[in-house]
């Protein structure tokens, strides 16, 4: 079996893991697809990393942004001419169907297109001195080197949403990728050294949370910390940062709900809540994991969404007819069996799905049915924690406040959706569903890149905001001293 083998980003050399190891990346639809051979490393490779950052950052935050910008402008086009390789090479490590990486590597696209307009827009404040002949401003000011922790759900996408604001701000990255998913965050890398950002301002260290994720949050050097993950994991992250004063920018979980009441266009509600459950396997932050139904139409809704869950295809994503692609690995795959269990203990009712598929297609892979459970309760398990899976709970309701008290009565706060013609109720799920994104009449999945993305309670905080800092500058022309506050004074 031949498959290539993939080295460390370090200032600008591609250089083997100290360590010698390597990790498989896997085609989770057939194990039996090698992607590649990446470095296992440790944290020595990320104090490589971080130094050959700090020796770039000295130059590259010199760089005027509008350069800064225009680099990233052409890594845009670069990924443009590439999308259907980029695309291929994502659904082979991460599983996803075609349709969806080539999402995935347009919306790093469309990012690169916004955020190089910003490389014009890092506007700062003049506002007016409080004493004679003085002039005050505010400007943006690089963080410096920043670490990067990218999940493997969307590899190339969220890659995108951290790097391009971290380098028009003048920052130089460290980036550890997903063990599941590097080849993506190498795709969109080299789209960058292809457009000429400079040796050392990304670096890209691959290996464990652990062994790589950690020292990179704990490393002196590194100025800031991105991570997109879980929330155990995002709780570990800002606590170990915190020893070292480092600013954390966490986007984590989701429970996310999607109301449907009775005078909603049910034919919409049902697409948007197929689309929601079972896009991306269920992998998303913003995956639609709970349905509340008014009791109105939960009988008509839950029919024709069961019978549309069954005939959703499972397989490989290459294959242009398929709709639902593979967990992304066995341990994903045992999560939304365990939940399947634990729901069935709890007593709720398995309408659909449910089993491991392991014949045809779907021999080789790690292959979950799209899985539909009725009969929840708002205080069951299934109803209140996160599974990352093709796996969605139905849960009936009588009243408009009654459906926004159960979406809110959770621990995250990512997404949430209302099917109604009433726009009164609307407005009124805008300002009481606590959530960082609510759509009206759309599914909770997709969001667009030149909005905010984020939420409240567990699921984080969500970029040019992040990766600059403001600084106040003073310019006194008076030719004397002048003491602010002192002098001014009656």
């Amino acid at each position: 079996m031949t498959f290539p083998t993939y080295r460390n980003l370090i200032n600008g050399h591609w250089t083997p893991a100290l360590s010698g190891k390597t990790i498989l990346n896997l085609n989770p639809a057939d194990h039996s697809d090698v992607v590649g051979a990446f470095p296992s490393s440790h944290a020595e490779g990320v104090a490589l990393a971080v130094d050959g950052a700090q020796e770039a950052f000295a130059a590259w935050r010199l760089v005027p942004a509008p350069k800064r910008a225009e680099i990233i402008l052409r890594a845009g086009n670069i990924l443009i001419q590439n999308k259907e390789k980029h695309a291929h090479d994502m659904t082979r490590e991460m599983g996803k169907v075609l349709a969806e990486t080539r999402g995935d590597v347009q919306e790093a696209i469309d990012e690169a297109f916004y955020v190089a307009g910003e490389g014009r827009r890092l506007f700062g404040q003049t506002t007016p001195s409080e004493l004679q002949n003085k002039f005050a401003m505010s400007i943006r000011m690089p963080v410096g080197v920043v670490g990067l922790i990218t999940p493997w759900n969307f590899p190339m996408a969220i890659a995108s949403w951290k790097l391009f604001p971290a380098l028009v701000c003048g920052n130089t990255c460290v980036i550890k990728p997903a063990s599941d998913t590097p080849l993506s965050t190498y795709n969109l890398v080299q789209a960058l050294i292809d457009a000429g950002l400079p040796d050392g301002v990304v670096n890209i260290v691959c290996g464990s949370g652990p062994a790589v994720g950690t020292p990179l949050v704990e490393h002196p050097g590194v100025r800031a910390i991105s991570f997109t993950g879980s929330s155990a994991v995002g709780s570990q992250v800002a606590q170990r940062a915190a020893a070292t004063f480092k600013p954390v920018s966490l986007e984590m979980g989701g429970k996310n709900a999607q109301i449907v009441l009775d005078d909603a266009n049910l034919d919409l509600a049902i697409d948007g809540a197929l689309w929601g459950a079972f896009g991306t396997t269920g992998q998303r932050c913003t995956a639609t994991s709970r349905i509340l139904l008014q009791k109105g139409i939960a009988a008509h809704f839950t029919a024709e969404f069961v019978a549309r869950a069954r005939k959703l295809k499972v397989g490989n994503g290459l294959d242009p007819s398929v709709q639902v692609g593979p967990l992304v690995n066995a341990a994903q795959l045992e999560i939304s069996q365990k939940y399947v269990q634990v729901a069935l203990e709890e007593g709720a009712r398995l309408l659909t799905g449910g089993m491991v598929l392991q014949d045809g297609p779907c021999a080789h892979g790690t292959f979950f049915e799209p899985t539909v459970f009725g009969g929840v309760t708002p205080d069951m398990r299934i109803a209140r924690e996160e599974v990352f899976g093709p796996v969605v709970s139905l849960i009936e309701f009588d009243t408009f406040e009654q459906a926004i008290a159960i979406a809110n009565d959770i621990d995250y706060g990512l997404s949430t959706a209302l099917y109604t013609r009433n726009v009164n109720l609307a407005f009124t799920a805008m300002r009481d569903l606590e959530a960082g994104i609510t759509y009206i009449n759309g599914p909770t999945i997709g969001a667009e890149v030149h909005l905010p993305f984020g939420g409240v309670k567990h699921t984080g905080n969500g970029a040019i905001d992040f990766f600059s800092t403001w600084k106040a500058v003073y310019v006194d022309y008076s030719d004397k001293l002048q003491r602010a506050q002192i002098d001014n004074a009656d």
